[in-house]
Protein backbone atom coordinates (compact mmCIF):
# COMPACT_ATOMS: atom_id res chain seq x y z
CA UNK A 1 0.00 0.00 0.00
CA UNK A 2 1.08 3.46 -0.93
CA UNK A 3 1.42 6.09 1.64
CA UNK A 4 -0.11 8.73 -0.46
CA UNK A 5 -2.74 9.49 -2.26
CA UNK A 6 -2.93 12.43 -3.85
CA UNK A 7 -6.21 13.30 -2.88
CA UNK A 8 -4.94 15.79 -1.05
CA UNK A 9 -3.53 17.61 -3.45
CA UNK A 10 -5.85 20.49 -3.97
CA UNK A 11 -6.12 21.07 -0.12
CA UNK A 12 -8.46 18.98 0.98
CA UNK A 13 -8.62 16.12 2.95
CA UNK A 14 -11.33 12.98 4.42
CA UNK A 15 -12.47 13.19 8.33
CA UNK A 16 -12.64 9.56 9.59
CA UNK A 17 -16.19 10.14 9.10
CA UNK A 18 -15.42 10.40 5.04
CA UNK A 19 -16.73 13.58 4.94
CA UNK A 20 -14.25 16.02 2.72
CA UNK A 21 -12.90 18.92 4.32
CA UNK A 22 -10.42 22.06 3.99
CA UNK A 23 -7.13 21.53 5.32
CA UNK A 24 -7.32 24.94 6.08
CA UNK A 25 -10.35 23.70 8.83
CA UNK A 26 -10.17 23.93 12.50
CA UNK A 27 -10.79 20.55 13.23
CA UNK A 28 -7.29 19.72 11.50
CA UNK A 29 -5.22 22.34 13.36
CA UNK A 30 -6.57 20.59 16.43
CA UNK A 31 -5.83 17.11 15.51
CA UNK A 32 -2.85 18.17 13.93
CA UNK A 33 -1.87 19.84 17.13
CA UNK A 34 -2.83 16.77 19.19
CA UNK A 35 -0.45 14.79 17.30
CA UNK A 36 2.22 17.40 17.58
CA UNK A 37 2.04 17.36 21.30
CA UNK A 38 1.82 13.49 21.07
CA UNK A 39 5.40 13.83 19.10
CA UNK A 40 6.97 16.51 21.79
CA UNK A 41 6.06 13.37 24.51
CA UNK A 42 7.40 11.03 22.19
CA UNK A 43 10.72 13.48 22.94
CA UNK A 44 10.35 14.08 26.25
CA UNK A 45 10.23 10.33 26.79
CA UNK A 46 12.84 9.40 25.23
CA UNK A 47 14.92 12.47 26.84
CA UNK A 48 13.77 11.26 30.42
CA UNK A 49 15.30 7.41 29.30
CA UNK A 50 18.52 8.87 28.35
CA UNK A 51 18.85 11.02 32.01
CA UNK A 52 19.13 8.65 34.12
CA UNK A 53 16.72 10.25 36.13
CA UNK A 54 15.55 7.76 39.38
CA UNK A 55 12.11 7.43 38.50
CA UNK A 56 12.46 7.26 34.31
CA UNK A 57 10.71 4.32 34.15
CA UNK A 58 7.62 5.45 36.21
CA UNK A 59 7.37 8.54 34.33
CA UNK A 60 8.04 6.62 30.72
CA UNK A 61 4.82 4.54 31.45
CA UNK A 62 2.19 7.41 32.56
CA UNK A 63 3.85 9.47 29.36
CA UNK A 64 2.88 5.84 27.06
CA UNK A 65 -0.36 6.61 28.90
CA UNK A 66 -0.65 9.82 28.06
CA UNK A 67 0.20 9.54 24.20
CA UNK A 68 -2.40 6.89 24.23
CA UNK A 69 -5.31 9.09 25.14
CA UNK A 70 -3.76 11.73 22.64
CA UNK A 71 -4.38 9.40 19.88
CA UNK A 72 -7.59 8.72 21.25
CA UNK A 73 -8.17 12.55 20.84
CA UNK A 74 -6.70 12.63 17.64
CA UNK A 75 -9.03 10.39 16.24
CA UNK A 76 -12.42 12.39 18.31
CA UNK A 77 -10.77 15.38 16.49
CA UNK A 78 -10.95 14.05 13.19
CA UNK A 79 -14.63 12.87 13.41
CA UNK A 80 -14.60 9.26 14.86
CA UNK A 81 -16.92 8.20 17.29
CA UNK A 82 -15.00 6.75 20.45
CA UNK A 83 -16.11 7.44 24.31
CA UNK A 84 -13.64 9.54 26.85
CA UNK A 85 -13.78 8.48 30.22
CA UNK A 86 -14.11 11.13 33.26
CA UNK A 87 -11.60 8.65 35.03
CA UNK A 88 -8.88 9.76 32.33
CA UNK A 89 -8.96 13.17 33.72
CA UNK A 90 -8.64 11.81 37.31
CA UNK A 91 -5.77 9.79 36.36
CA UNK A 92 -4.20 12.97 35.43
CA UNK A 93 -5.38 14.74 38.91
CA UNK A 94 -3.68 11.54 40.66
CA UNK A 95 -0.39 12.15 39.11
CA UNK A 96 -0.44 15.50 39.73
CA UNK A 97 -0.82 15.45 43.34
CA UNK A 98 1.67 12.40 43.76
CA UNK A 99 3.98 14.81 42.30
CA UNK A 100 2.77 18.39 43.74
CA UNK A 101 3.21 16.35 46.94
CA UNK A 102 6.96 16.09 46.48
CA UNK A 103 7.14 19.50 45.68
CA UNK A 104 8.23 22.56 47.30
CA UNK A 105 5.06 25.44 47.35
CA UNK A 106 5.15 27.65 44.29
CA UNK A 107 6.12 30.80 45.16
CA UNK A 108 7.31 32.47 41.93
CA UNK A 109 6.28 32.69 38.54
CA UNK A 110 8.26 30.04 36.78
CA UNK A 111 10.34 30.28 33.43
CA UNK A 112 10.55 27.22 30.96
CA UNK A 113 14.26 25.93 30.66
CA UNK A 114 16.98 25.00 33.53
CA UNK A 115 17.30 21.66 31.25
CA UNK A 116 16.28 19.72 28.26
CA UNK A 117 13.70 17.75 29.65
CA UNK A 118 12.52 20.69 31.78
CA UNK A 119 12.12 22.98 28.76
CA UNK A 120 10.75 19.44 26.98
CA UNK A 121 7.77 19.68 29.64
CA UNK A 122 7.02 23.41 29.44
CA UNK A 123 7.25 22.54 25.24
CA UNK A 124 4.49 19.84 25.92
CA UNK A 125 2.39 22.66 28.07
CA UNK A 126 2.40 25.32 25.66
CA UNK A 127 1.21 22.91 22.72
CA UNK A 128 -1.35 21.70 24.98
CA UNK A 129 -2.88 24.89 25.87
CA UNK A 130 -2.29 25.52 22.20
CA UNK A 131 -4.46 22.50 21.63
CA UNK A 132 -7.50 23.52 23.87
CA UNK A 133 -7.98 26.60 22.45
CA UNK A 134 -8.16 24.97 19.25
CA UNK A 135 -10.60 23.09 20.70
CA UNK A 136 -12.33 25.50 22.37
CA UNK A 137 -12.65 27.24 18.85
CA UNK A 138 -13.94 24.26 16.78
CA UNK A 139 -17.07 23.80 19.19
CA UNK A 140 -16.23 20.43 20.24
CA UNK A 141 -18.72 18.15 19.83
CA UNK A 142 -20.54 14.83 21.49
CA UNK A 143 -18.30 14.33 24.80
CA UNK A 144 -16.32 17.67 24.35
CA UNK A 145 -16.59 18.89 28.00
CA UNK A 146 -14.44 15.51 29.27
CA UNK A 147 -12.40 16.25 26.31
CA UNK A 148 -11.68 19.68 27.25
CA UNK A 149 -10.91 18.84 30.83
CA UNK A 150 -8.49 16.27 30.05
CA UNK A 151 -6.31 18.54 28.03
CA UNK A 152 -7.07 21.46 30.37
CA UNK A 153 -5.24 19.27 33.27
CA UNK A 154 -2.53 17.85 30.72
CA UNK A 155 -1.40 21.36 30.61
CA UNK A 156 -1.49 21.40 34.44
CA UNK A 157 0.55 18.01 34.32
CA UNK A 158 2.72 19.05 32.39
CA UNK A 159 3.59 21.98 34.34
CA UNK A 160 4.11 20.04 37.43
CA UNK A 161 5.80 17.49 35.53
CA UNK A 162 8.64 20.22 34.64
CA UNK A 163 8.91 21.41 37.93
CA UNK A 164 9.34 17.66 39.66
CA UNK A 165 11.86 16.27 36.80
CA UNK A 166 13.96 19.54 37.86
CA UNK A 167 13.77 18.80 41.64
CA UNK A 168 14.67 14.81 40.58
CA UNK A 169 17.37 16.29 38.92
CA UNK A 170 18.45 18.94 40.97
CA UNK A 171 17.85 21.38 38.73
CA UNK A 172 17.31 25.14 40.12
CA UNK A 173 13.80 26.09 38.69
CA UNK A 174 14.54 29.69 36.34
CA UNK A 175 11.97 32.33 37.61
CA UNK A 176 10.80 35.04 36.35
CA UNK A 177 12.63 38.31 37.61
CA UNK A 178 10.74 41.45 37.59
Amino acid sequence: MKIYTKTGDKGMTSLATGKRVSKADVRLDAYGTADELNSFFGLLRNSLKNSGINCADKLDKDLCWVQNRLFDLGAVLAGADMEFKAENVCQLEGWIDEMDAELQPLRAFVLPGGNEQVALCHVCRTVARRLERLMVAMGCEGNAEVWLRFVNRMSDYCFVLARFVGQKMEIEPLVWEK
